[in-house]
């Protein structure tokens, strides 16, 4: 049993790698996608920001629409989906088409990843779940961190279309191995989607649903700058940037494993403190991030609080709504984009304002207002009910 549920939580982080490395691996392409359309950068850029809003727009309503099918079939549908979008990218010459061909799998991103997250927990016992949903978060940072260099490199080195190539393989390999070693996973006890929805009456959700949103722009409001802050804050040169990127990549993969640890042990002290990790890093960043040694430093450590913060913001909205983990994780992945993408404009603000240095400003204020967020649910309720405190 314990080999079945390894080698599923294996798949399982194969195909949200496949994934994640379809949507974010475009990033790294973008001068050739341009070139190849015939199109400037920005209206390219088209196909990262309308995926990451369809994927907001849906995180909550499409896991709801399949909680009720086998997990199994589900799995396949939307792997089968992205298959058919990569396809239809390698050989299409119409930008449009190349657009639709991303944003309709975009629509079932928030349900093949809230499923994962839902079937590795449901796969070990209560205690053991954070490290089970770990080992997935590592094909989450795989998909991002690692997917865009690699994508970079396949399109310089060949053509945009070998790079389109490798996203259908991966999830073509997602595809083949839950076909073959993935059994039937019926639902046993169907929730009706009232029964669901109902979690967005209790405030502990929407403490958890700000904390998340503000956790993620903390992070990704000053990642989103980082190439730029290390050009001209501390001055590296191309080749460096490129492998401090890794070294943060590498420190976020890390950080997934150390996470499944840490939450297992003492969940609710590891999310109280993780702010003010993050905060103290921003602040070593803010006054030591023009020098080139320290910030190697800094970056592993950033890299690693990172991958533990995806594994919180997951845990955090979770165990506000048990009875729904599946529309949760929807949730989850919902806060997540609108916090990148909050904290992304926002950061963009203060470096068009106030230089480029400033932009750990974002980093610094949402960790204190995701503070707020956590504490207010962290007292109010009781850790073990998620029930108002007496």
């Amino acid at each position: 049993m314990a080999k079945q549920n390894n080698l599923l939580i294996f798949i399982l982080t194969i195909g949200v790698f496949g994934i994640l490395n379809t949507e974010m691996g475009v990033i790294g392409i973008l001068p050739h996608i341009a070139e190849h359309f015939d199109v400037s950068v920005s209206k390219a850029g088209l196909l990262v920001s309308v995926f990451a809003l369809v994927v907001a727009g849906s995180g909550p309503t499409m896991p709801l629409l399949f909680s009720g099918i086998n997990r199994r079939k589900v799995m396949l549908l939307v792997l089968g989906v992205f298959i058919v979008g990569n396809i239809i990218s390698i050989f299409t010459s119409n930008f449009t088409v190349a657009l639709m061909a991303r944003a309709i799998p975009a629509f079932f991103h928030p349900v093949y990843c809230s499923l994962a997250f839902s079937v590795a927990a449901a796969s070990v016992s209560k205690e053991e779940a954070p490290k089970a949903v770990s080992k997935v978060f590592i094909g989450v940072s795989a998909g991002i961190v690692i997917g865009v260099p690699i994508s970079s490199f396949i399109a310089s080195t060949t053509s945009l279309q070998m790079a389109m190539v490798f996203f259908t393989f991966v999830n073509v390999i997602a595809f083949i191995a839950t076909l073959l070693f993935v059994p039937s996973m019926p639902v046993e006890e169907k929730l009706s989607y009232g029964a669901q929805v109902s979690v967005l009456k209790k405030s502990i959700t929407w403490h958890s649903i700000i904390a998340v949103i503000f956790l993620n722009a903390a992070v990704f409001g000053v990642y989103s700058y980082f190439a730029e802050y290390l050009k001209t804050v501390t001055n590296m040169s191309s080749n460096t940037i490129t492998f401090t990127l890794f070294i943060f990549g590498a420190a976020n993969i890390i950080g997934n494993i150390v996470a499944g640890t840490l939450l297992t042990k003492n969940a609710l002290k590891s999310v109280a403190a993780f702010p003010f990790a993050l905060g103290a890093i921003y602040i070593i960043l803010f006054l030591f991030g023009h020098l080139s040694a320290p910030m190697a430093i800094i970056t592993l450590i950033w890299g690693i609080l990172a991958g533990v913060g995806g594994n919180i913001n997951q845990y955090w909205i979770v165990s506000s709504a048990p009875e729904a983990p599946d529309f949760a994780n929807g949730l989850f992945l919902t806060a997540a984009n609108l916090g990148t993408t909050i904290g992304a404009a926002i950061g963009g603000l203060f470096i068009s304002k106030m230089g480029t240095e400033y932009v750990v400003l974002i980093g610094f204020l949402s960790v204190i207002l995701a503070s707020v967020s956590i504490f207010m649910r962290k007292y109010k309720y009781n850790p073990k009910t998620n029930q108002l405190a007496s």
